[in-house]
C-alpha cells in the first residue's frame, strides 16, 4: 500500500484536494503565483561565455502536484534542474524550498534538505550489485564514519532497517529479482527504474526527473508512468522533463514550456497546444503564415536566380570536362 501523504506546512489544509483542482483557477500566465508553491525562483540567470542558457524571472513550483518542464532541445531545461539541485551555480539569481534558499549549497546538502533528481544518462555504478546501488541513497549513515565503522553495533540495526526498506522499493519497481545483479547488467529501462528507486530511499519531499522515459522501451514506459503517479500519491512533488507530449498530457497538472533559456509559458496540459508562443517556439514563428505577394514575389525571384546561377555553372563544367576529353584523345 502507498505510504501516507507527507503533510507540511500549508499543505495539511488542502491536502484533500488533488494539485491539478488547487491550480484549476490560477491564469495561464508566465511567473504566475501558486496556492502553495515548494520551490520558487526569482531571476536566475545563467550564461556560458557569451550564450545565455538560463534566464528564469520568477517560477513557482505548486507543492504535491506534477508539473512538466518542457522545450526544444536546448532550452535550458537540464540547466535549470542542475541549478536547483546544486549541480551548478548561476550567475546571478535566487531560488529557495520550502522558504529556505538553497544558493551556494552543494548538491547532496539539497537531497539532505529533500530536493533529489535522476539524469537523463543514468548513474547507476555498474560493478555494484542492485541492491548496493539502492544502499548508498540511504540518508545518515552510521557506519561512514571511520571509528563508528569499527564498532557494528552502532550501525547495524539501521543497516538491516536499510536493507529491508530498499528491498521494498525493489519489489515496488519489480526489480527485486535482480538485487543481487551487477547494476551494469540491467537494461536502460531498468536502469531508470533502479534511479528512481534509489532516489526515494532519502525520502524526499521534491523528485526531479530528466527524461525518465527517454530510451525506455514501450512495456516499461507505462509502468514508469504508474511509478511518477504514485509518487504523487504519496504527497510527494514531481518535476519532470519530457518530450513526448501525450506521456506530458496524461500525468501532468502543469506544465512549465522554455525556450532559449527563458520560460515562454505556463499552464495545465491542455492549454499548451492552444499556446501561439509554444508552437512557435517548436515549429517556428512563421512556420504556418502565410506570405504577402510581395514576400512571394520577392522568394520566387530568389529562386529564379538561383537556378539560373546553378544553369551557368552547370554550363560551364560541362564545357570544361568536354574540353578535358577532346584533349584527352588527342
Amino acid at each position: 500500500m502507498p505510504a501516507e501523504p507527507i503533510r507540511t506546512g500549508a499543505t495539511a489544509s488542502r491536502d484533500r484536494l488533488p494539485a491539478r483542482e488547487a491550480l484549476r483557477d490560477v491564469p495561464w500566465e508566465v511567473g504566475v503565483a501558486k496556492p502553495d508553491p515548494t520551490i520558487v525562483v526569482d531571476g536566475v540567470i545563467r550564461t556560458f561565455g557569451g550564450l545565455t542558457a538560463v534566464s528564469v524571472d520568477h517560477l513557482e513550483i505548486q507543492r504535491g502536484g506534477i508539473t512538466g518542464l518542457i522545450g526544444p532541445n536546448g532550452a535550458g531545461k537540464t540547466t535549470l534542474f542542475n541549478l536547483l539541485t546544486g549541480f551548478d551555480q548561476p550567475d546571478g539569481g535566487t531560488w529557495s524550498f520550502d522558504g529556505r534558499p538553497l544558493g551556494k549549497l552543494a548538491s547532496h546538502q539539497v537531497a539532505r534538505l529533500g530536493v533529489v533528481r535522476t539524469f537523463q544518462l543514468t548513474k547507476a555504478l555498474s560493478r555494484l550489485t542492485v541492491l548496493q546501488n539502492m544502499l548508498l541513497g540511504a540518508q545518515g549513515q552510521r557506519g561512514e564514519g571511520f571509528f563508528s565503522a569499527l564498532v557494528p553495533g552502532l550501525w547495524r540495526g539501521q543497516e538491516q532497517a536499510n536493507t529491508e526498506k530498499a528491498l521494498e522499493l525493489l519489489r515496488r519497481f519489480k526489480l527485486d529479482a535482480k538485487k543481487d545483479d551487477f547494476a551494469g547488467t540491467l537494461s536502460g529501462g531498468q536502469r531508470k527504474l533502479l534511479e528512481m528507486a534509489r532516489a526515494l530511499m532519502s525520502d524526499p519531499k521534491v523528485v526531479m526527473l530528466d527524461e525518465p522515459m527517454a530510451g525506455v522501451n514501450p512495456a516499461l514506459t507505462q509502468s514508469l508512468l504508474g511509478h511518477v503517479k504514485d509518487l504523487r500519491e504519496q504527497g510527494m512533488t514531481v518535476i519532470f522533463v519530457e518530450h513526448d507530449m501525450d506521456v506530458v498530457r496524461d500525468i501532468s497538472d502543469w506544465v512549465v514550456v522554455m525556450a532559449a533559456g527563458n520560460v515562454i509559458a505556463e499552464g495545465p496540459p491542455e492549454s499548451i497546444s492552444q499556446n501561439q508562443a509554444v508552437v512557435d517556439a517548436y515549429l517556428g514563428a512563421h512556420h504556418d503564415a502565410p506570405l504577402t505577394i510581395e514576400e512571394e514575389d520577392a522568394q520566387l525571384a530568389e529562386a529564379e536566380a538561383s537556378i539560373s546561377r546553378q544553369g551557368r555553372g552547370g554550363g560551364e563544367s560541362l564545357s570544361s570536362d568536354a574540353t578535358h576529353r577532346k584533349g584527352g584523345d588527342r
